[in-house]
């Protein structure tokens, strides 16, 4: 078996759509589900962050337990429109590799409608692993749209996290290894100007 490539985007995709996943509170999150939209009350000119790594979001929301991240939704979104984002997005940070100089990579983050960072990978019991997963960052108008336009359906998986995580905490990790959402490579092909 090959090693994991440093860099690369794991999810559960179809041949046209991607699943991604953020955590709100139940004000946000509820609705959203029940009716497979983001509610008017869902900020569209800010920015937010998708993520397609499951146990990267259990991390960041602590298993839906953190305020305002109790409710975890997997947001199926067009493929179309993941793939617009990240053709126009930009790294997050500078990386010498990627940029020609700190001042390209300000100007080409200030005309970006998505940012790229590269997070290490968690494990069942959300300790960092050695290879990276994608957060991608959605402003303006890409925010707008993957609101209104690129949002297929929205499903709650909180139950699912919290019966992943009281599999953990007893210590049957193969039953909840077994429950896991099975991310494969994301065929995004080469993705130079994210150092990917």
């Amino acid at each position: 078996m090959p090693p994991e490539p440093t860099r690369r985007i794991r999810a559960v995709h179809t041949a046209d759509t991607i699943t991604v996943y953020q955590a709100y509170g139940p004000h946000l999150g509820l609705p959203a589900a029940r009716d497979g939209r983001f509610p008017p009350a869902w900020k569209r000119e800010r920015m937010t962050w998708i993520k397609p790594s499951f146990l990267w979001m259990m991390y960041r929301c602590g298993w839906g337990t953190k305020a305002d991240q109790e409710t975890v939704l997997a947001v199926e979104i067009t493929r179309a429109g993941f793939d617009d984002a990240l053709r126009r997005a930009c790294l997050s940070h500078y990386e010498a590799a990627t940029h020609p100089d700190h001042g390209a990579w300000r100007d080409a983050l200030r005309a970006a409608p998505a940012r790229v960072q590269w997070d290490p990978e968690r494990d069942l019991h959300l300790n960092p692993l050695p290879h990276r997963s994608l957060q991608l960052g959605l402003s303006g108008p890409a925010s707008r749209a993957y609101a209104d336009t690129w949002t297929v359906s929205i499903r709650d998986v909180t139950p699912l996290a919290r019966e992943i995580h009281a599999l953990v905490r007893s210590g049957d990790e193969v039953a909840a290894r077994a429950l896991l959402p099975v991310e494969t490579p994301y065929p995004a092909g080469p993705l130079p100007h994210l150092g990917a």
